[in-house]
């Protein structure tokens, strides 16, 4: 029920095409590795992903998460991709055979598996650029306040596009959230060196200069009402254990 309602609520919202339905998705699988066999992981993840996700919309990228409570673990993202391109997705001779014989047996029982909805018009993607860190930063909507927070992110787009024209970033919502993980909207922004981190946050004093006075104040009281908590994570492309390279090119995700 809730994810029929999540749904509905976001169809007068979001920006579909007349002739289709389809709309790009995000693969995400958390892995943890044993501790004691993090080379043999490694080495069978690398060799995996080059030989079965190194190219198209089935390519994939990994990354290791640094901080918070999944630190040291493992991020394999495929996509973006459709619904529809799941069901086509090529079973290539060996591929399941080889995940469950030189990944699966040096890892962890523990896993998530999770499918973001990325939307192109709420995010930018001004120009091409390499993969190296993500500020990945999810929100817990309220129950049944899911319009509300939504409502807001054409302002914080508004802002982003008018201030930040030059810096990639990316929303998404969560295809199949629930009410325990807090994992429901992420906001992820792409840089290459850590300083960037260390900026001073004018955001508040930004958003206050495209929609008038008092409203990042109005926005942090809709903020506080319709949510329950965020969370942050950084990640780091690994390179070396993906299919895909680093680079992004800006007209593939706009």
């Amino acid at each position: 029920m809730r994810k029929l309602i999540f749904t509905m609520l976001l169809i007068p919202l979001l920006v579909v095409s007349q002739s289709t339905m389809e709309y790009p998705v995000i693969e995400n699988g958390m892995i943890t590795a044993n501790p004691t066999k993090v080379k043999e992981f490694e080495k069978g993840m690398a060799a995996h992903n080059k030989k079965y996700h190194a190219e198209g919309a089935y390519g994939a990228r990994v990354y290791w998460i640094s901080n918070g409570t999944n630190v040291g673990k493992y991020m394999w993202v495929m996509g973006p991709l459709t619904w529809s391109a799941m069901d086509t997705r090529p079973a290539k001779e060996g591929h399941d055979e080889d995940w469950n014989t030189n990944i699966l047996p040096y890892t962890m029982a523990e896993g998530d598996q999770t499918y973001w909805r990325f939307h192109p018009a709420l995010s930018n993607f001004p120009k091409d650029f390499n993969l190296k860190y993500l500020r990945v930063m999810m929100l817990d909507m309220a129950s049944f306040k899911e319009q509300q927070f939504l409502e807001q992110l054409d302002k914080v787009a508004a802002v982003m596009k008018a201030k930040y024209p030059n810096e990639p970033y990316g929303m998404y919502t969560n295809e199949m959230p629930n009410s325990k993980d807090g994992r429901d909207f992420a906001f992820v922004d792409f840089f290459d060196k850590m300083s960037f981190l260390g900026r001073e946050d004018t955001f508040p004093k930004d958003f206050a200069a495209v929609h008038g006075e008092g409203s990042w104040e109005s926005f942090l009281n809709v903020m506080a009402e319709t949510t329950n908590g965020m969370q942050s994570e950084l990640w780091m492309f690994r390179e070396d254990l993906s299919g895909l390279g680093p680079k992004v090119i800006a007209m593939e995700r706009q």
